[in-house]
């Protein structure tokens, strides 16, 4: 690559980007738990409540874009007073992880979720999809900046560009908060007021932007300008 010259000046730009979107899917924790004094017992209500929690998200059908179950315990917890290795009562807990794609159907889910016994909802967190056309915008928007920021320093030394040498991205990103800690939980606390068979009211959610950057340095030649 050539040095700078008087013949050949340089000059270097940076483009930016920053869109605002609307997220394209809401992604959702879901925490079942089970307790009881007998292991086997315990591992078989776990089993229950998530095949019945996993059943009620699946019935949304194509809403649902992803569903995976994550770690599954069992733990014991001795007795404080016992000198032994005597079980007081034994933990489960199993994590599910799903994605949606309709957000009205997002707000019924929760509080069908949230109204199980034993059951923890956390969420939504909003996102783009990372094929998302949203990022190639804002790349795209950064260079024409770059470009068009490139021809203005030009044109303000009497002259115009000539060639693009080179172009890096230095970085696209989303910008998404996930919080890990709150969230919706039992009936006892989300929906006490409700009857044993009324089904809860839907959340009424609101969306939240979704924030892109994109930022790309470039460097052209201009023809020579006169001072």
């Amino acid at each position: 690559m050539t040095s700078p010259s008087p013949e050949q000046p340089r000059i270097t730009v940076r483009g930016e980007a920053h869109l605002e979107a609307n997220p394209e899917i809401a992604r959702i924790s879901v925490t079942v738990t089970s307790r009881g004094r007998d292991r086997r017992t315990t591992l078989d209500d776990l089993t229950h409540r998530n095949t019945t929690t996993l059943d009620l998200i699946k019935s949304y059908g194509d809403t649902v874009e992803h569903l995976e179950t994550g770690f599954l315990t069992i733990t014991p917890e001795p007795s404080p007073h016992s000198r032994g290795e005597r079980v007081r009562t034994y933990h489960g807990t199993v994590h599910i992880t799903a994605e949606l794609t309709d957000f009205p159907t997002l707000g019924e889910l929760i509080t069908r979720l949230a109204d199980l016994e034993h059951t923890r909802v956390d969420g939504p967190w909003w996102a783009l999809r990372p094929n998302s056309p949203v990022h190639r915008q804002a790349r795209q928007q950064a260079v024409h900046e770059a470009v068009q920021r490139a021809r203005e320093y030009a044109e303000a030394l009497g002259t115009t560009l000539t060639a693009l040498i080179d172009l890096a991205d230095t970085g696209t990103e989303t910008t998404e908060p996930h919080p890990r800690t709150g969230g919706l939980r039992s009936r006892t606390i989300a929906f006490a007021a409700a009857a044993p068979d009324t089904p809860p009211p839907p959340l009424d959610l609101e969306p939240q932007r979704q924030h892109v950057y994109a930022q790309i340095d470039a460097r052209f030649t201009m023809a020579p300008p006169q001072l």
